[in-house]
């Protein structure tokens, strides 16, 4: 539960004005009410303008060059390293560039397939080797409520294994049964999401890091969805459980482009690399290479410098703002919504009933039309959001549903943004003739 207070009406009004593109108009000149930010969120002119500056002043190949632009360019992408460190409690070190949250996935997913290639882990400890590879017999585990990022990258590694996929199900109100029942001997990686991107569940992770750490598994948790609305440095603690996570920047108020990979030094050391070639290497010779140690050894050729500085600087406007406040701002929006929804007996809203444990999104369907038409009615009226199984597909069949509308908040997200939502979704009944 969040200690913080929600924005007042005027602090909301300042935090706005921060994002330009929340001021334009859409749909024969209406107000633009974005509630698609699960999707991608909007982004602060400060995370624009640094973006810009880097390009107009310090624009150079990172860890390249010797020259004044080089090392300010090098200089600067560093900065940003140690700024999402901070944000997760974490060391530089062990912070990671990626493409996103998904290529963060795949890396270390592929990670453990590389460890079974002949003197991958030559020099490894061995308690870390014998958690990195993976054979027939054993399993990895992860949940019925998966966003496709963090299900096939697990589905492919067990097919080039040989491993069991096993996944922990769901309720019918979106909250993880007892991971104690899937998680046993067999399983080296429990892969799970914090926050579901279609059933909101703020995952209790407690419970399945006990089961994996009383059998010695890998936990990774898919913290893309919750970054933007929580504290997350906790995930990173000694004691946590976790051993590695994943966000990505377009989510976070930050650029396309650039996510983050944080995993324990060890487990790092330990992995093989996913990407080869230029800036992740140690000594290259005609026979053969050795590899920088991390996090470079997994960021292969020019990084993407202007993305990560772009990241920092919203990850700190984050932080600014209070990610106590952050939280409890977005659980004052999760209550008014569940609230005006339920005021529509025609709708079904998706996962746990109690705001206090869903994060960031509510996720309905309405009876006899299609989520599709239902974000036509309201893109219509300017209202913008997210309509399919949002890259959640064997999820919406266990709900037994084949799609769903989804609004989703921001930072920057209104109860009055709320409110013109609903208005706008009491049009699908007069359309479709559904009844009230």
């Amino acid at each position: 539960m969040t200690t913080g207070r929600p924005f007042s009406t005027e602090e909301l009004a300042r935090i706005r004005a921060d994002f330009p593109l929340l001021a334009r108009t859409v749909r024969d000149g209406r107000p633009l009410v974005y509630l698609d930010s699960g999707a991608t969120s909007q982004k602060p002119r400060m995370v624009l303008d640094a973006e810009r500056d880097f390009y107009e002043q310090h624009n150079a190949a990172v860890h390249r060059g010797a020259h004044q632009l080089a090392e300010e360019a090098t200089e600067a992408f560093e900065g940003a390293r140690a700024s999402v460190a901070r944000f997760l409690g974490a060391d530089p070190g062990e912070v990671v560039f990626t493409k996103n949250g998904t290529e963060g996935l795949n890396l270390l997913a592929y990670a453990f397939s590389n460890a079974a290639a002949p003197g991958a882990l030559d020099g490894t400890d061995p308690a870390w080797a014998d958690r990195l590879r993976l054979g027939p017999g054993d399993e990895v585990v992860v949940t019925e409520m998966e966003h496709h990022a963090n299900l096939v990258p697990w589905q492919e590694l067990c097919r080039r294994t040989g491993a069991t996929l096993r996944w922990i199900g769901i309720t019918d109100d979106g909250y993880l049964q007892d991971p104690a029942e899937v998680v046993g001997p067999r399983t080296k990686v429990v892969a799970l999401t914090h926050v579901s991107n279609v059933v909101a569940t703020h995952v209790d992770l407690a419970p399945v890091t006990a089961a994996a750490q009383a059998v010695g598994a890998l936990v990774v948790v898919d913290a893309c969805q919750s970054a933007p609305h929580l504290d997350i440095s906790d995930l990173t603690a000694p004691d946590s459980g976790v051993d590695a996570l994943v966000l990505t920047g377009h989510k976070t108020l930050g650029p396309s482009g650039i996510g983050v990979l944080w995993a324990r030094r060890g487990l790092l050391e330990a992995m093989p690399p996913f990407l080869t070639g230029g800036s992740m290497i140690e000594v290259v010779r005609m026979e053969g290479s050795t590899w920088a140690p991390p996090p470079q050894k997994f960021e292969a050729g020019v990084p993407m410098a202007a993305q990560a500085v772009g990241l920092a600087v919203a990850l700190d406007y984050l932080s600014d703002l209070g990610l106590d406040r952050v939280q409890a701002h977005d659980q004052a929006l999760m209550r008014h919504t569940l609230e005006v929804l339920a005021q529509r007996p025609w709708v079904r809203v998706l996962g746990p009933a109690d705001p206090a444990d869903r994060v960031g999104s509510v996720a309905f369907t309405v009876d006899g039309v299609h989520p599709h038409d239902v974000g036509q009615i309201l893109d219509d009226s300017g209202v913008a959001v997210r309509t399919g199984h949002h890259c959640a597909w064997p999820l919406h069949r266990r709900l037994r549903v084949p799609a769903s509308t989804r609004a989703s908040f921001g930072v920057y997200t209104t109860a009055a943004e709320i409110d013109a939502f609903a208005e706008s979704l009491d049009r699908v009944p007069q359309v479709f003739g559904v009844a009230v």
